[in-house]
């Protein structure tokens, strides 16, 4: 997985201007009654990443840099989801997010703490991501993938298995013939 690294001394106009942008509409969205009109509309206005289809998201939500935010169809994702976002997240089609998750893209170099170093996160097709995980920078969670409930996840997942605990491990394996 390639790195990126951003010098934050250096963050231009542009950038700053990202985050403003980002931290108004979503203080406007998290301030918002769910399940009406204008929530709706503003969900598919603040996620300009992109959203598919059929998505289902609550809020509060956290996200520093939503365009970096790609999100697919039959999405649901719990309220308190949170994403350090200075690489991109890609969720893929039917994952599931439970409340509480945090996706974090970005780190600090050990020695220069103004250096971000980034990496993106993807999250494949139909997985489900229990309560309070966290997914670390430069993680792949593999298709049919289940990240167990306050699990950390340091290293990519493989495809139709089941991790659990800090640093997240291999707990069982999922039968791919079952998945419709």
């Amino acid at each position: 997985m390639n790195e990126t690294r951003i010098d934050l001394r250096e963050v231009g106009k542009e950038r700053r201007e990202q985050t403003k942008r980002t931290s108004d509409a979503l203080f406007k969205l998290n301030h918002t009654q769910p399940f009406t009109d204008e929530y709706d509309k503003l969900v598919k206005e603040f996620f300009t990443g992109g959203l598919g289809d059929n998505c289902y998201i609550l809020t509060p939500l956290y996200i520093n840099l939503v365009e970096n935010l790609h999100i697919g169809n039959n999405v649901s994702i719990g309220p308190y989801f949170k994403c350090m976002s200075a690489g991109n997240i890609y969720i893929e089609d039917d994952v599931q997010i439970a409340m509480n998750v945090s996706v974090i893209t970005n780190n600090h170099d050990f020695y220069d703490r103004a250096i971000l170093t980034v990496k993106d996160v993807r999250i494949k097709k139909n997985v489900w991501i229990g309560a309070g995980a966290t997914i670390l920078a430069g993680v792949t969670v593999g298709e049919n993938a289940i990240v167990g409930a306050g699990s950390v996840v340091t290293h990519d997942v493989e495809p139709n298995t089941v991790v659990v605990g800090n640093p997240a491990r291999v707990i069982k394996r999922l039968d791919a013939d079952k998945f419709n």
